[in-house]
C-alpha cells in the first residue's frame, strides 16, 4: 500500500483548459492530461527559473517530487507538440484548488 499523496501548494491558474492543434476537431486528436501540479512545476522551474529545491519549498514537497513531476510534465508537453495531440489541463484538480 502506498503512502497518501501529500497536498501540493499550487498558485498557478491556467489561462485555458485545452490546447490543441489549430484547425483539427477535438474529437480527432489524442488527449494528454496535464495535472495541475505538473503545470505549477513547469511554471516555477521553466518560466520563473527557480531551482527544483526552491520550487519544492513553494509547493510544500521535496526536491525529488518536483524533479519527477517536471520530468513527466515535460514529456507530456513534448509529446503533445510532436504528435499533434491536445493538452488538457485536469479540471478536477484545478477546481478543488480554487475552492
Amino acid at each position: 500500500m502506498s503512502r497518501p499523496r501529500k497536498p501540493r501548494i499550487c498558485n498557478c491558474i491556467g489561462c485555458g483548459r485545452v490546447f490543441r492543434p489549430a484547425g483539427v476537431p477535438m474529437g480527432m486528436v489524442e488527449r494528454i492530461t496535464l495535472a495541475h501540479d505538473e503545470l505549477e512545476c513547469l511554471r516555477l522551474c521553466d518560466l520563473m527559473g527557480l531551482t527544483q529545491s526552491e520550487a519544492g519549498e513553494q509547493m510544500g514537497v521535496s526536491r525529488g517530487t518536483v524533479q519527477r513531476t517536471v520530468k513527466t510534465a515535460r514529456a507530456k508537453v513534448a509529446r503533445a507538440l510532436v504528435d499533434g495531440a491536445a493538452l488538457v489541463l485536469d479540471p478536477s484538480e484545478q477546481e478543488s484548488e480554487e475552492s
